[in-house]
């Protein structure tokens, strides 16, 4: 995969959070970022991947989140890989 496909993998998982009043306060809680600093924050390495591990932390997360969005589990499961600070200890089954 290649990092252009995986940031816009990252940044729909970004939006998908950011649209779910359970999701999004205990993102930024366990990121410690306010929600104000997510635009600033997005520009740092490895945010990115740290949202995609954050949703492939939960299987019905990872999972509601292909679902809405149709993007393959196994596509978003190795998405991190191919950005900074990526960690590829995922391994989701369809």
């Amino acid at each position: 995969m290649q990092r252009e496909e995986a940031e816009t993998i990252a940044v729909s998982a970004l939006a998908f959070i950011a649209a779910d009043g359970e999701l999004l306060p205990r993102f930024l809680s366990l990121t410690g970022i306010e929600a104000h600093q997510i635009r600033a924050a997005a520009a740092e390495p490895g945010f990115l991947a740290g949202v995609l591990q954050f949703v492939l932390a939960h299987e019905p997360t990872v999972l509601r989140f292909c679902e809405e969005s149709g993007i393959a589990p196994e596509r978003v499961a190795r998405a991190p890989a191919a950005l900074p600070h990526g960690n590829t200890s995922y391994d989701i089954q369809p």
